[in-house]
């Protein structure tokens, strides 16, 4: 037995021992499940760190399938539009690691303003919502260090808070509250953050001091109070469940809660297995199936109807190994639209057991 990242499962993988929220109160999964995409997204949703395993992970023995001409990603990751997000995309994180690593050496003497501005020209020249989640998707594939997910958490909060009607100030403070908030983890040794192999008790409750940690790292930073409640309670839930301080729904700062949903939004989309990137749909369904005692309703609701949209018209591909266009979103099961496969049409409300796997 050993334990294991959950960004680092596979399907197939076993489950060594039951797995219980942070509380311990509810039982998630029982010892010997045989891990699915689902199970894993599900770990990822309860922002389960690592989990017990017995078998090593199986070898992948489906190759990648090809479709005739390319695809939307690829044509996608052609395009002169996408290199140039990538190209300031990677300036950004660049800046940003330099800025944070000189906070985190004492340098209290923070222009916001400075920094946020390559954050600001990300969300401009003229991309649309679904251009940044198109651009977010498949820039996934070449970095998810801790500078980048902070970046990406950004953005979404931004559009989240844009979503949400908040005004000008409020959305910049998302859009802040989104970059700083997992400042913590960079406090957390690296070799911790990155292991392959199994944490041990003491490491695993290290990871967990990430978000007092951020806190205590901004607290004398002339900066928002909410960008440091943001930092300290990301990981809370409105039902009680999340850490470190088990904070209920009235005790959560605003910012915090629309920075949470964009965060574990980001951690499942960026987990990687053996095909890449979780599916947005089933990163959706977790939040359908079980989020809407854990995070704010009119924020959660808000995002998944938004969010959904902006995969209209988007290739997928099914489990069942079937490709075709997502043609309508059911408002009723929004990770469960309507798909055209050829001259057919598959309603995935009235289809158990059939899912969005990939976006193609």
């Amino acid at each position: 037995m050993k334990r294991v990242l959950t960004k680092k499962l596979v399907p197939g993988m076993i489950l060594a021992s039951d797995i219980f929220t942070y509380d311990s109160h509810t039982k998630l999964m029982e010892k010997g499940t045989v891990l699915n995409v689902k199970d894993i997204a599900r770990l990822a949703f309860y922002s389960i760190i690592d989990v017990p395993i017995e078998d090593a992970p199986p070898q992948d023995s489906a190759g990648s399938s090809s479709d005739a001409g390319l695809t939307y990603a690829e044509r996608l990751k052609q395009s002169e539009a996408f290199k140039e997000f990538k190209q300031d995309f990677e300036q950004c994180a660049s800046k940003f690691e330099h800025t944070i690593s000189d906070i985190l050496k004492g340098n209290e003497d923070l222009d916001i303003d400075d920094m946020m501005t390559p954050i600001y020209s990300l969300l401009s020249e003229g991309r649309t919502t679904a251009n940044i989640f198109d651009m977010l998707h498949n820039l996934r594939l070449y970095d998810d260090a801790t500078y980048t997910h902070c970046i990406n958490v950004a953005l979404i909060t931004n559009i989240i808070a844009q979503w949400l009607r908040w005004d000008e100030a409020e959305i910049e403070l998302a859009t802040q509250a989104g970059l700083f908030h997992d400042i913590g983890k960079l406090l957390i040794p690296d070799t911790i953050i990155t292991k392959p192999g199994a944490l041990t008790d003491d490491e695993y409750n290290m990871v967990k001091t990430h978000p007092q940690k951020g806190y205590e790292a901004m607290k004398a930073l002339n900066i928002s109070a909410h960008v440091k409640n943001a930092a300290l309670m990301h990981h809370e839930r409105c039902d009680g469940t999340g850490y470190p301080l088990r904070l209920k729904g009235p005790q959560i700062d605003k910012f915090a809660k629309a920075v949470a949903i964009a965060d574990v939004y980001d951690a499942m989309t960026s987990a990687r297995y053996y095909r890449g990137p979780l599916c947005p749909f089933i990163a959706i369904s977790m939040f359908e199936e079980e989020g809407f005692q854990k995070y704010d309703a009119e924020m959660i609701m808000c995002f998944l109807h938004n969010i959904v949209n902006t995969y209209l018209l988007n290739t997928v591909r099914l489990n069942t190994g079937e490709v075709g266009e997502i043609i309508f979103i059911n408002s009723s099961h929004l990770s469960r639209p309507t798909i055209k496969v050829g001259n057919d049409y598959i309603d995935l409300s009235k289809c158990p057991g059939v899912y969005i796997q990939e976006i193609i």
